[in-house]
């Protein structure tokens, strides 16, 4: 499931991973949310938080993960990855060069800081 992440600041978007992240996950949650910020900011700014109680992602759900970022290539601002699984840090970094924006790992307990370098320009 993905939820979104109360109380950050306005020009950011922030979700959370909770389980299994799932295709439908994308088409309700996610892909909705990114194209509000983009009507609302011209740009996203987006911090996904994947911590404890992420458990993985469907082969689907990695398949939109990918058509999410390049339908709007050009609308990405900054992104922050916050998460102590270090296969999914490592793969972060490996295909950071693949976005069109800045992109920067996070542990969890770096959240704050996290969210400081995604609304910072």
């Amino acid at each position: 499931m993905i939820e979104i992440v109360p109380d950050l600041p306005s020009n950011i978007f922030g979700a959370k991973a909770v389980g299994k992240i799932t295709s439908s996950d994308y088409e309700t949650v996610l892909v909705p949310a990114v194209e509000k910020a983009i009507r609302i900011h011209g740009s996203v700014r987006f911090l996904f938080l994947l911590g404890p109680e992420f458990d993985g992602y469907s082969p689907g759900a990695m398949w939109h993960d990918m058509k999410l970022g390049f339908a709007h290539l050009k609308a990405w601002k900054k992104l922050a990855v916050v998460t102590d699984h270090e296969w999914l840090a490592g793969a972060t970094r490996v295909f950071a060069f693949a976005m069109p924006c800045p992109v920067q790992v996070f542990a969890n307990s770096a959240f704050t800081e996290a969210v400081k370098w995604v609304s910072s320009d």
